[in-house]
């Protein structure tokens, strides 16, 4: 019986990004519906009904949500291509820790750089900077986070380089005067096609963020 695998997700999510790159890593066929960030399907509403939000990968009508998870489940399916977790325990036990960062830190400071001004959002930028730097840190002289190879620290962080645009644009700042290792590695990834393709345009993101700060009242 052939497999089905749908992903449910919205075209500028830096979440959804990471399951396209991890399919597309391991070569896998799926069929892609975009959903809206409000007027919501009712398969998403059904596929998802805890948290009644994107991504959500559904395999064999079976529904698999939050974006690590998934990741994680498309590397244990498909285990035999391009692993993303290292065979280690203490090795994935790292690698899960820093995701984990980069889910709890990166995305409320880059947040908050576009919804705030004044003193806010300077500290929301010196955090940013701070988190980025501790990543880099992490990263030290290999050529991605996973070693030789592009890894799962690798697929969770460098989604967000698409928003990067759009947070040194509302903040006015520059990213890679501040983390100089950071962006070569995001330029490393971005040669491969998987991350690449799999990534929406930076200007397209910034004017998503511009229509979000419209529609918030954020000027």
């Amino acid at each position: 019986m052939a497999e089905e695998l749908v992903l449910l997700d919205f075209w500028a999510s830096m979440f959804g990004m990471r399951v396209r790159i991890a399919l597309a890593e391991k070569g896998i066929k799926y069929e892609y519906k975009e959903e809206g960030l409000w007027d919501k399907s009712d398969l998403l509403l059904k596929m998802n009904p805890v948290h009644k939000k994107i991504p959500v990968l559904i395999h064999n009508s079976k529904p698999v949500c939050e974006s690590l998870i998934q990741v994680q489940y498309v590397d244990e399916v498909w285990h035999n291509q391009s692993p993303l977790l290292p065979s280690d325990p203490y090795q994935r036990a790292v690698a899960r820790f820093w995701a984990d960062f980069v889910d709890k830190k990166i995305y409320d400071a880059g947040k908050k750089i576009w919804m705030t001004k004044g003193e806010e959002q300077a500290a929301a930028k010196k955090e940013f900077i701070e988190c980025l730097k501790l990543l880099e840190g992490e990263l030290g002289d290999k050529t991605y986070f996973g070693g030789d190879n592009l890894g799962y620290v690798d697929v969770a962080l460098v989604t967000y380089y698409c928003w990067f645009y759009a947070y040194e644009k509302c903040g006015n700042f520059t990213i890679e005067e501040e983390c100089p290792k950071l962006i070569a590695w995001v330029k490393r990834c971005m040669q491969k096609e998987s991350v690449s393709k799999s990534l929406a345009d930076q200007e397209k993101v910034y004017d998503f963020v511009l229509h979000l700060k419209k529609l918030f009242g954020i000027e």
